[in-house]
């Protein structure tokens, strides 16, 4: 096959991913929700709850991440940084995690990270959003929350991996013909 007939063939594949994210937007703007508790989490300077995490917002973002060993999260935290003021233009967002606040300041500081951060550690909140447990193992992912009235609503959540929506590297690395060839992502690259 040319360049150019493989070229419109790939593009007919991205027209119709792009036609699926239009029949994904249309179930979310039906979507109920589910009502959850009003978690407590903790930061550096204070025990906050779910619902302080809103701030001024209606909306909310909350990252569950895996903490300071899993370098895939530090993947995703550190291309999340870089749209971190568009996102809290529209929406409340942090990033938690099952470190300890100290841990997650220091990460975070040694990152350049500058969205907030809240450690889940000791709740159930990770586990009842479904995102594993300490036993277990933690999982990565996302839950979108609004506030009605005086209930915290989830109304959507996914899951992170390797070459999901949320990190353009794979993405870009998907436009070689071998993709990421077994690419591995680190904590510091030489």
């Amino acid at each position: 096959m040319t360049y150019a007939e493989q070229r419109d063939a790939i593009e007919a594949l991205r027209a119709r991913m792009s036609g699926l994210r239009d029949e994904i937007r249309e179930l979310q703007a039906g979507i109920e929700g589910e009502t959850v508790a009003d978690y407590t989490f903790e930061t550096p300077d204070s025990a906050v709850r779910l619902s302080d995490l809103f701030g001024d917002k209606t909306d909310l973002l909350v990252i569950h991440n895996m903490g300071r060993a899993c370098p895939y999260c530090t993947l995703w935290a550190d291309g999340l940084n870089g749209v971190y003021p568009h996102l809290a233009d529209r929406a409340a967002f942090v990033v938690t995690s099952p470190d300890p606040p100290d841990v997650q300041a220091e990460f975070a500081t040694s990152r350049g990270w500058r969205f907030p951060m809240a450690s889940h550690r000791g709740t159930n909140f990770a586990s009842d959003m479904g995102y594993g447990s300490a036993e277990a193992g933690w999982q990565p992912g996302v839950s979108a929350f609004q506030r009605r009235g005086d209930a915290i609503v989830r109304v959507s959540n996914t899951h992170f991996g390797p070459g999901d929506q949320f990190a353009c590297i794979w993405h870009l690395f998907d436009l070689f013909p071998e993709g990421a060839t077994g690419w591995q992502p680190k904590y510091r690259y030489a």
